[in-house]
């Protein structure tokens, strides 16, 4: 959790003074965070997780692709498919 953490302030640092440049390589350091989170999580620790509130980094980084299109549809683009394959197994999407 602690890294998870770190790891959050350091991209939003990093991204406010520009340094992610266009092709956001910390960005893509995230998007596989998500990836491997949802491909070794179980189904059961995917639906517990799934009620609790975001960390206040997490929002953050939502805030930060809610604003930047870009950045979104590139981080999107990178999760979707794994992810969505997961919660379809896990009963979470029809």
């Amino acid at each position: 959790m602690t890294k998870r953490v770190g790891l959050f302030a350091t991209v939003l640092a990093l991204l406010f003074v520009g340094i992610a440049g266009a092709q956001f390589p910390l960005l893509d350091m995230i998007a596989e965070k998500v990836v491997q989170k949802y491909q070794q999580s179980t189904c059961e620790q995917l639906w517990e997780a799934r009620g609790k509130p975001k960390s206040a980094d997490e929002q953050q980084v939502i805030q930060l692709l809610r604003g930047d299109p870009q950045m979104r549809a590139t981080f999107i683009n990178k999760i979707a498919a794994p992810v969505a394959n997961k919660m379809f197994e896990c009963g979470m999407i029809p």
